[in-house]
């Protein structure tokens, strides 16, 4: 078994890698002797989160990419290949959110917003790697592994919150999509769905005190996450250990959406 997490020779693409779970992710890809390329909107940001990566060794780049510009999102997938010849991983990290209204007060420009970035964005990136990864096929290459990061709020049901959940639900629907499209030509496509998790989304909800008991502690584990806890699922669904891996939604919530 020595050597199955190795990542060596690979290229992976984090989308919101700059913080929270994309950076936890970023790490574990790292570590693993994976080239990494981060994307975020910011650009400090971006510069601290690649400054920790360096300290892994490998070759790690960032760029500031809209995700929900299909032809930025084009242009990016394109200078990774010209750089490095390849991409083996793409992770559709990068989400937002937007305050949590009641269903009556959440407007059209609303979902216009959320959609824009955590369905759309997350489209644009798959399928751009994965027409990288059909064209190195094609020259009898192998494919790669897909991933999206949804949430547990595809899955149960929160007040206030209708328009992030429909975004999730929707990323994962388009995965299980891709990956039925995309399994034949050897890309496995999965999804991440991580419960309450430090990170600048969470940020308001970190320091109030109700939440943290009613909500938070109600997890069996009884704590956030943080973006480290995401490090080992990249580091599989990019190996080959992941090899008939494909599909799925794989829940990381310290045990919340079973208790």
């Amino acid at each position: 078994m020595k050597g199955l997490f190795d990542l060596t020779g690979k290229v992976a693409l984090v989308t919101g890698g700059n913080g929270g779970i994309g950076l936890g992710m970023a790490k574990g890809l790292a570590m693993h002797g994976a080239t990494v390329v981060i994307w975020g909107n910011k650009p400090e940001k971006n510069e601290r989160a690649l400054a920790e990566l360096q300290t892994f060794g490998g070759e790690v780049r960032c760029a500031q990419v809209d995700v929900s510009n299909e032809g930025a999102v084009s242009a990016g997938i394109s200078a990774i290949v010209e750089e490095f010849g390849r991409i083996d991983q793409a992770i559709a990290n990068a989400g937002i959110s937007i305050s949590r209204k009641n269903m009556f007060e959440i407007s059209e420009a609303d979902f216009d917003r959320i959609e824009a970035v955590n369905v759309h964005g997350v489209f644009f990136t798959l399928r751009e790697a994965a027409r990288h990864m059909l064209t190195r096929i094609e020259q009898g290459g192998k494919g790669g592994s897909l991933v999206s990061i949804a949430s547990t709020a595809s899955i149960h049901g929160a007040a206030r919150n209708e328009h992030y959940g429909a975004s999730k639900g929707a990323v994962v629907s388009l995965t299980r999509a891709m990956a039925v499209e995309l399994g034949p030509h050897g890309i496995r496509v999965n999804s991440v769905l991580p419960g309450w998790t430090r990170s600048d989304l969470t940020a308001s909800l970190q320091t109030w005190d109700k939440f943290e008991k009613n909500v938070v502690n109600r997890a069996p584990v009884g704590r956030w996450a943080d973006g480290d806890d995401f490090s080992a699922i990249a580091v599989y669904l990019a190996s080959d250990a992941s090899s008939f891996h494909t599909g799925d939604s794989i829940v990381i919530d310290g045990g919340y959406t079973v208790y």
